[in-house]
């Protein structure tokens, strides 16, 4: 005769999703991270180059990232506030940070790649050097920078999807609260012996009741 319980089994994904959660958690925080680097760093180099003709004969011209658009630097640091900001809330205000930091992600890639082709910041630093307001840049070239901040772009989006797909397995930062975000209950300290009157004065030294009422 086969023994029949109602206690259910105890679910063997278990481990499996702790395990996933803890990479899922450190591949996130690697990628934001090195992202978020990775894009400050490509806007500060030169993203395109050339000249323009003035009374002396050509004049060197180069413009970096900065120059070109703030909008990928400006991202990266609110997508690694955002990395931040995610074990900082629970549930929907997670679900809401790691939509925040894909976006960031997004947007700095869509930002890198159209600045690499952009024209306009060394269009209007050769009009101010040749002090013509027609005046354009000419043998105009670009380097790969600009694509390298779209690569750290790219890490912070795979952060944010790491954050959507696995971040109610992640951590918070703080311990005070349980799982179910319930204080955990102060341990009350044991009523005083009525036989031992110097316990009965601490009991009232601490503000409480020695009756136990």
């Amino acid at each position: 005769m086969e023994y029949v319980t109602a206690v259910p089994h105890p679910r063997s994904e278990a481990p499996g999703s702790a395990r996933a959660g803890r990479m899922s958690l450190a591949v996130a925080l690697l990628c934001g991270a090195l992202g978020a680097a990775v894009a400050l760093l490509a806007t500060r180099q030169r993203w395109s180059e050339g000249t323009v003709t003035v009374a002396g004969g050509p004049f060197p011209l180069i413009a970096k990232g900065s120059d070109v658009t703030g909008v990928p630097a400006a991202l990266a640091i609110v997508g690694l506030a955002a990395l931040v900001a995610v074990f900082a809330v629970r549930r929907a205000g997670r679900l809401m940070v790691a939509g925040l930091l894909a976006l960031c992600g997004a947007g700095t890639v869509a930002a890198a790649l159209l600045g690499a082709s952009d024209s306009a910041a060394l269009d209007e630093k050769a009009a101010q050097a040749s002090g013509d307001t027609s005046a354009t840049v000419e043998a105009l070239t670009h380097t790969a920078w600009p694509y390298v901040a779209a690569v750290g772009g790219a890490l912070i989006l795979l952060a944010g999807l790491l954050a959507l797909r696995y971040g109610r397995l992640w951590p918070g930062m703080s311990g005070r609260y349980e799982r179910g975000g319930t204080p955990r209950p102060r341990r009350r300290a044991p009523a005083p012996d009525p036989d031992r009157p110097e316990e009965l004065w601490k009991a009232l030294d601490r503000g409480e009741d020695p009756t136990g009422a």
